[in-house]
C-alpha cells in the first residue's frame, strides 16, 4: 500500500488515541462524581453531558466553531496563547473527536462506579485510606471492566468521527483528513476501489475493538 493510503489511517488512529485518552480522563472523573454525588440540577447537567451522543455531528461542529472560532473570547485567548487559531488544525480534529466520544466513556464510567458497593469504600476509609487512595485502589479496580469497555467504545467512536471534524477541522490531507473524510472524498471522486480499501480497513479495526469488549465480558 502507498503512503497516500496509510496517511489518513495513521492520522485517524493518532487522533482517536489522543481523543480517547482525553475522553477517558474526563469520563472517569465526571462519571465518579455523578455516580456518588447528589445535588440540585444533576439531571440537567447529565443531560448536557450526554447531548453529543444524540446531536447531529453538524450541530456539534457548529457549536465548536462558535466556541473556538476567531471571533469568540475563548478563540481569541487561544490565538494569544498559541499564536494561531485552533480551527483547521490537528488539535481541532482531536477536540471534535473527544466531544463525540466522551458520552460513551462517561456513561460506562458512571455505570461502573455506581455498581461499586459503598460499604467496601467506607471500610477502606475506616482503615485510614484517603479519598484519592479509595478512588485509585478500590473504586477504579472494582469498576475496571466498565472503564475499559468505555475506553474502547470511545476510541472506536473517535475513530469514526466525520461531521464535526469536517466542519471544525476541515479536510486537509496529511493534517486533518481522517479515514472517514478520505472515504468520502474517494467516493466523491469516483475511486471506489480506494474507498473500499479504506472501508474494509475501518471495519477491521472497529471489529477488533468491539470483539475485545465481548472477550472482556467473558
Amino acid at each position: 500500500m502507498s503512503a497516500d493510503f496509510w496517511s489518513p489511517v495513521k492520522l485517524s488512529i493518532e487522533i482517536a488515541f489522543v481523543a480517547g485518552i482525553l475522553a477517558i480522563i474526563a469520563g472517569i472523573l465526571l462519571g465518579k462524581w455523578m455516580a456518588t454525588c447528589h445535588f440540585k440540577g444533576k439531571l440537567l447537567l447529565e443531560t448536557v453531558l450526554l447531548l453529543p451522543l444524540v446531536l447531529p455531528p453538524t450541530v456539534v461542529g457548529f457549536l465548536l466553531i462558535i466556541i473556538f472560532g476567531k471571533n469568540s473570547v475563548f478563540g481569541q485567548l487561544l490565538i494569544w496563547l498559541f499564536h494561531q487559531p485552533v480551527m483547521f488544525t490537528w488539535w481541532a480534529a482531536v477536540i471534535a473527536s473527544t466531544i463525540v466520544a466522551f458520552p460513551l466513556m462517561y456513561q460506562s464510567a458512571k455505570t461502573g462506579f455506581a455498581s461499586v458497593d459503598p460499604d467496601i469504600e467506607n471500610a477502606a476509609r475506616i482503615d485510614g485510606a484517603n479519598e484519592w487512595q479509595v478512588f485509585l485502589y478500590i473504586s477504579v479496580p472494582l469498576a475496571l471492566k466498565a472503564l475499559v469497555s468505555g475506553g474502547i467504545l470511545s476510541f472506536t467512536r473517535a475513530l469514526g468521527e466525520f461531521g464535526a471534524t469536517l466542519m471544525f477541522a476541515g479536510n486537509i490531507p496529511g493534517k486533518t483528513q481522517t479515514t472517514p473524510l478520505a472515504i468520502y472524498m474517494a467516493i466523491d471522486g469516483g475511486n471506489m476501489s480506494l474507498a473500499w480499501a479504506w472501508v474494509l480497513c475501518m471495519i477491521g479495526i472497529s471489529f477488533l475493538m468491539l470483539l475485545s469488549i465481548h472477550l472482556l465480558k467473558v
